[in-house]
């Protein structure tokens, strides 16, 4: 399996980007947060998180603003004193949570990302950060238990992946937190340095926690209207009034489109399954491009494809309305795939289209379980458990959402 990805991303210059504003990057890409962005940042750092265990470790329940200071004072720590001696610059709420934050209206975010900017400079520093983050898990479980706990027995029952970057001018780790399908997973990233920070304008948002976690350290009363900390939120696209708009608008805009690793390619889709449009719609056919090309680079192998994609089905449509997105969202990745994929054998290409629409399939026999009075049609009917069903598609006033003409691929 070839791609001529090296060829194609001479597209883009530093002029010249998929973005709504001329891709010129000349606004201000820091913010100072309003009131009510303050207020609903506290909230969601006041809100209590759960981290499901496996087996017969507990779940830890803790207010997310508290498991954000406890880590930071255990990487500062010393590690004769159970720490990991790493000096930690900053904390940042980053992603859909930093979304939710910004937006005029309700975003819903499927996971919880902190970045904690440290210095790595070797690989021992990571093995720290590690040990640090094991050994706060360790203190918040249950005093009444019989015997400690090990590393490796936190790690087994509470953290659902370990990821680990020293290459090309990127050096972080991320640790996540949470094994409990449908509920929020938290993720800690711990960067030293990270070459793209952002896939899309509207997952671009940082804001910085220091100043809320010094306020609730020293304040005595609580946060409001005439009385909250300064909060400063930044835009990695470059411009964050830009990004603002297209967080509030529904727009899809990047830059530097070949920068983009595989998964751009699946979250472009999701964006699209939740009404998002392109910013720039005479730029996106090469945009989704890029995207496929680099999605087929990372990911070349037929079984590494599907795992990808359940992965990304399993963590990032938590809850019933996300749930419901799922047919919608594959059908979109079929026609992408179908119409911008350039770098791949016929057969090859024919084969992660039938994987698609195998994983579309599932999902509708699942609706047509769940959801009362559902059916699958008969144009849908590819295997046996929705055929058993098509014959009822006539009668039926719920109908799968392909039917719909903006949705059917052929």
């Amino acid at each position: 399996m070839f791609c001529r990805f090296q060829s194609e991303s001479s597209y883009t210059s530093s002029e010249e980007s998929c973005d709504g504003g001329g891709g010129g990057g000349g606004g201000e890409r820091h913010a100072v947060l309003s009131y009510e962005q303050v207020r609903r940042l506290n909230d969601v750092m006041d809100d209590v998180v759960a981290i499901h265990g496996r087996g017969q470790f507990p779940t830890l329940h803790v207010r997310l603003r508290e498991l954000v200071a406890g880590v930071r004072a255990r990487l500062a720590a010393a590690p004769a004193q159970g720490g990991a001696g790493v000096a930690v610059r900053a904390v940042r709420l980053n992603g859909g949570a930093a979304s939710h934050v910004l937006a005029p209206r309700a975003q819903p975010y499927s996971d919880i990302d902190l970045i904690f900017s440290v210095e790595l400079p070797t690989a021992r520093h990571c093995d720290r950060v590690k040990a640090a983050v094991l050994g706060h898990l360790a203190a918040l479980l249950p005093r009444r238990r019989a015997s400690p706990a090990s590393p490796a027995g936190i790690k087994e029952a509470y953290v659902s992946k370990m990821v680990r970057v020293n290459s090309d001018g990127d050096r972080w780790s991320l640790i996540s937190l949470g094994n409990s399908r449908g509920h929020k997973s938290v993720e800690l990233k711990f960067v030293d340095t990270m070459r793209r920070q952002f896939e899309f304008s509207v997952d671009s948002f940082q804001i910085a926690l220091d100043s809320l976690l010094a306020f609730h350290e020293c304040a005595q009363l609580p946060i409001g209207e005439n009385f909250y900390p300064t909060v400063v939120g930044e835009s990695v696209y470059g411009d964050f009034h830009e990004a603002l708009h297209h967080l509030t608008e529904k727009l899809i805009a990047t830059r530097r489109p070949e920068e983009i690793r595989g998964g751009g390619l699946l979250k472009y889709c999701a964006l699209l399954a939740k009404h998002y449009r392109p910013a720039r719609p005479d730029k996106i056919k090469t945009l989704e491009r890029y995207m496929c090309s680099r999605f087929f680079i990372d990911f070349p192998e037929l079984n590494q494809q599907r795992a990808k994609l359940e992965a990304y089905l399993r963590n990032h449509f938590v809850g019933r309305e996300e749930e419901t997105l799922k047919h919608r969202y594959l059908t979109l990745l079929h026609g992408v795939v179908r119409e911008s994929t350039v770098c791949l054998m016929g057969h090859e290409r024919r084969q992660t289209l039938a994987l698609i629409e195998a994983l579309a399939c599932r999902e509708l026999c699942a609706r047509a379980l769940v959801v009362p009075g559902y059916v699958v049609c008969a144009a849908c009917a590819a295997c046996a458990a929705c055929a058993a069903q098509a014959a009822q598609a006539a009668a039926s006033a719920y109908c799968c959402d392909c039917c719909r003409p903006a949705l059917c691929a052929a």
